[in-house]
């Protein structure tokens, strides 16, 4: 395969829109947080940390159902093996070098669903579609499906303007944006357009290159690299026992490149949301406990003569037990009505042994409370996630600002600018 040129990161036609709108976009103080005005006139896209919960929240506004991001900590086997599965995809954020486009396919492989990245800061939202486009398990939502649908005869290219100029996407993305994001990314494409008028040189020094985002995917048999500053994807070869394994090497050299003690990478996983399963296990737990109870109390009246109000069927487990739906742990009366019982449990419905059937409601009643206090886990997590996806996009230029001031007032203003010079 012949070599190919760099690819742009940004149009042409973007870093002109970018540059001769900066002095009017925002008219007022930067330091006023952004409006959704300021956001929904903004043409670019802001910069998003490899923080989980903010990628979560963006999958839940985008529409995605049952996916759940979180860190890995450790290429290491065993620590993979306690990923929730399956896993559908790996995110990699590292700081961005090319590698040989001969590893690259010729042309985008049919069935592959790839977007280039042609906007900047956009990595993040093009690494998540990258990722859960090729999933066909997934519900996407009405918007990415429809999304998804219109672009799959585009080229990764055009797929990367598609992204960039779909105000639903752009809309979710920007709303981590704060009015300083929004100044910086402006200045920094106006920088940037300023050096290349004044420098031929081909290659950005090593220490300007960029933190950015790719991800890798099952995808046919195979394991992809998708990374959206590559003209097309990069096959890793036919899955075997683990993809997350085959993937794990390509991961590791690339942290290899980075000196002793630097620590300039993160790793994330979509896995299936963790919440769904417990809430369908609990579901089978209320149904297997209504079932055995009510064969209990039938079996205790027909071999001991008593009437159903005065069995002793109260008495096989905690009063708190869940015996049918419940807000707090997501549970509705369909989950419980599509749960399909254990053959331990549909065994003993058939049999005459109350004290078998009695041990199994016991079971049932201790690992029901294991399972509701892993769900109430698992809520309190989405519900962490939420409070900081909500305190990034909170705007603080305004504190900042007066803290700013109040030093200023101090005379402690002259004292941290030395602090830092010095650090």
């Amino acid at each position: 395969m012949a070599t190919r040129p760099k690819r742009r990161r940004v149009t042409e036609s973007n870093r002109a829109s970018s540059e001769t709108s900066i002095p009017n976009v925002f008219p007022q103080d930067p330091s006023t947080p952004a409006t959704s005005e300021d956001r929904s006139r903004w043409k670019g896209f802001c910069e998003i940390e490899s923080e989980p919960a903010f990628f979560n929240v963006m999958l839940r506004d985008f529409g995605v159902e049952d996916v759940r991001v979180q860190e890995v900590v450790s290429l290491d086997p065993d620590m993979l093996a306690y990923l929730p599965r399956p896993v559908y995809g790996l995110i990699f954020l590292f700081k961005w070098r090319e590698e040989d486009p001969d590893k690259q396919e010729p042309s985008c492989p049919e069935g592959i669903w790839f977007a280039n990245q042609t906007v900047n800061n956009a990595c993040a939202s093009v690494a998540l579609l990258n990722i859960v486009n090729n999933i066909p398990e997934l519900k996407l939502g009405e918007h990415l499906q429809q999304f998804k649908e219109f672009t799959s005869d585009f080229t990764p290219a055009l797929r990367g303007d598609a992204i960039g100029n779909f105000e639903f996407i752009k809309t979710i993305h920007n709303s981590f944006a704060r009015k300083m994001d929004m100044l910086n990314a402006d200045l920094q494409l106006k920088n940037d357009a300023s050096t290349r008028k004044k420098s031929k040189a081909k290659d950005s020094d090593e220490d300007d290159a960029a933190f950015h985002f790719i991800a890798f995917v099952p995808v046919q048999g195979r394991v992809w690299k998708l990374d959206g500053l590559e003209r097309q994807p990069q096959n890793l070869g036919p899955i075997s026992d683990d993809w997350v394994l085959q993937a794990a090497p390509e991961i590791e050299t690339r942290m290899a490149q980075y000196e002793d003690g630097q620590i300039e990478f993160a790793i994330l996983s979509l896995v299936k949301e963790p919440l769904t399963q417990l809430v369908a296990t609990l579901a089978e737990n209320v149904k297997g406990i209504v079932s055995i109870r009510q064969h209990l109390l039938q079996l205790q009246c027909d071999q001991g003569g008593l009437q159903p109000d005065t069995a002793a069927g109260n008495n096989l487990g905690e009063e708190d037990l869940l015996q049918g739906p419940c807000e707090q742990y997501r549970l509705s009366q369909e989950a419980i009505d599509q749960a399909v019982l254990s053959p331990e449990v549909e065994q003993h419905l058939k049999s005459d042994d109350i004290v078998g059937s009695s041990a199994v409601a016991q079971e049932l009643g201790t690992a029901q409370t294991s399972i509701r206090a892993s769900i109430r886990d698992e809520i309190k997590a989405i519900q962490a996630d939420d409070d900081r996806a909500a305190s990034r996009r909170n705007d603080k230029g305004l504190l900042a600002k007066g803290l700013l001031q109040v030093l200023e007032r101090m005379g402690r203003i002259s004292i941290f600018m030395e602090s830092a010079c010095c650090s």
